[in-house]
């Protein structure tokens, strides 16, 4: 492997990374879903890239459910989502948008001193390839854990799911049957949240989860 090939690899996933924080910056629900789609595309040609470098064709289909699905037809979906329940539009958060973005970056120092100390001994590009794809997972959790909107929190697991495929992309890959039902099992998760999501608006009129917590032991 070249040296370019390395930096290539390396600025994708980082890109991957600061593209974490963006999504962690917007107060906006339309803004989110534009910069998730963002996400995607930069996971699928990330992931299209290790399948250059490691000869792995295979990898090429990973990274084209990525941008179809998750770069195109999720986004959009929950673009006409939002339109049609007509949910409020910013994003409430549990802190501020300054501490969380504070929090973001501790995260991304501890999974770099964690991963690179403990794959001391692994492959130069993948150890540091999975300490930032585990910093997109920790952010993806970090986003769910600190927005109120449940279509956020919806984001943030499928943000951190992206981080997931990065890993194994990135430690030499995963079989392509796992990477398939991986796949189809958002796919489903997705049409089933979006379900919940109906029910949840036609029920309480809001999808805030912290509005929801109000009608926790409500008598029926």
């Amino acid at each position: 492997m070249s040296g370019l090939d390395f930096d290539i690899a390396h600025l994708l996933a980082g890109g991957l990374v600061l593209v974490s924080f963006m999504m962690i910056y917007q107060d906006r629900l339309y803004a989110m879903l534009n910069i998730f789609a963002l996400h995607a595309i930069v996971l699928a040609f990330s992931v299209g890239w290790q399948a250059y470098i490691q000869d792995a064709p295979h990898l090429y289909i990973t990274a084209a459910i990525a941008i179809v699905f998750k770069g195109i037809i999720i986004p959009v979906s929950l673009h006409r989502i939002i339109e049609r329940l007509g949910i409020h539009r910013e994003i409430e958060t549990v802190v501020g948008i300054g501490p969380t973005m504070l929090f973001g970056i501790g995260l991304v120092a501890l999974s770099m001193a964690v991963m690179l100390r403990v794959t001391a001994e692994a492959d130069r590009l993948a150890r540091e390839d999975v300490a930032l794809a585990l910093s997109v997972v920790l952010l993806g959790l970090l986003m769910m854990v600190t927005r109120r909107n449940a279509v956020s929190q919806v984001v943030g697991f499928m943000s951190l799911e992206n981080g997931l495929i990065l890993a194994a992309t990135g430690a030499k890959g995963m079989p392509l049957v796992v990477e398939m039902s991986v796949a189809f099992s958002v796919l489903i998760a997705f049409i089933i949240i979006g379900i919940f999501l109906f029910r949840i608006r036609e029920r309480f009129d809001t999808v805030d989860v912290k509005a929801l917590d109000r009608f926790r032991g409500e008598q029926q």
